[in-house]
């Protein structure tokens, strides 16, 4: 995280003060009307309107299209977080901006995602594949990259519906209905990965950026990343030509790219190899090219298509 999005960050909280002093105490008179969900990121976002229903407003912090490791919060964010939001909903050790303002203390609930599931650390090996180890919750070195997996999104789904119990009792029948829903269709989402993926040509894939840890742990896949896991840091020559190498070898078909980053680098490598590009979405950002699917679920189900046709799949 380089010096100036911290200093973005401390400038952002020293407002905060002016902020509340003309918004009055938050905490002073009684909530009411819908609850208040803050999220970090879009799948957390996404769930907890699935969730909430009309019970909730949720503000999420990362713009549409946005990267989500580069993210920089306004005073207006920061107050979101600090003094307005009844729940909070983020990851610890991924976004610096969020975390500081986390750490200034919060008036609502605050769910860290990052303790409700095992972590993976992901490192490369010489050949230059991707490993998933399991880590501790708090080791910075981890894919932060959770929602990927959908049992994670199951798991999560539950926290979110207890901690919107426990604000709002009233609403209990209603949040565990929908949370029935949407466990069902993402208990559903993974059936289809698992039987769309099971039988391929071949298991690797080429990404923009490490951020499909996850998802290749739980669906037996080889994840063989360009950049690391901060996808605004450019890789060196060595490594494109090392990707480059791996693509051969492995026989990849296609390079892929994101919506959010640069495809200048993974172009040019499938350019330099014959091969085809095509987008894989990390889902960091509410998606801007519906396209390819309006919401979590369709952006999921369009990249289980991408994958299947890059990589052979039956």
């Amino acid at each position: 995280m380089n010096g100036s999005r911290v200093l973005a960050g401390v400038s952002a909280l020293a407002a905060v003060a002016l902020l509340g002093a003309c918004a009055g105490s938050p905490s002073s008179a009684p909530s009411s009307g819908p609850k208040r969900v803050v999220a970090a990121i879009y799948p957390y976002e996404w769930l907890a309107r699935q969730i909430g229903g009309d019970r909730v407003t949720v503000e999420g912090l990362l713009p549409p299209g946005g990267e989500a490791h580069d993210l920089e919060l306004t005073p207006q964010q920061v107050a979101d977080v600090t003094t307005r939001g009844d729940l909070i909903i983020y990851e610890s050790a991924f976004q610096a901006a969020v975390d500081n303002a986390v750490g200034q203390g919060t008036r609502g609930r605050a769910l860290d995602t990052r303790t409700l599931v095992q972590n993976l650390d992901t490192t490369e090996t010489a050949a230059g594949h991707d490993l998933e180890t399991p880590t501790s919750a708090h080791d910075h070195a981890a894919d932060p990259h959770v929602w990927l997996d959908p049992t994670n999104m199951v798991t999560m789904a539950t926290a979110v519906r207890d901690e919107l119990v426990a604000l709002d009792p009233a609403g209990t029948d209603s949040y565990r209905a929908n949370t029935d829903t949407v466990t069902a269709e993402l208990k559903a989402l993974d059936g289809d990965y698992s039987a769309g993926l099971a039988t391929c040509e071949r298991r690797g894939f080429v990404t923009s950026h490490e951020a499909f840890g996850y998802l290749a742990q739980r669906y037996n896949l080889q994840q063989i990343s360009i950049r690391g896991l901060d996808a605004t840091v450019e890789p060196t020559a060595a490594r494109i030509a090392e990707v480059q190498d791996l693509a051969k070898r492995e026989g990849i078909t296609t390079i892929f790219y994101e919506t959010a980053v640069s495809p200048a680098v993974s172009r040019s490598i499938a350019q330099d190899v014959g091969l085809r590009t095509d987008v894989l979405d990390p889902l960091e950002a509410r998606p801007t090219d519906t396209s390819r699917g309006a919401d979590y679920l369709g952006v999921m189900r369009a990249n289980l298509q991408s994958l299947r046709t890059a990589n052979g799949c039956r």
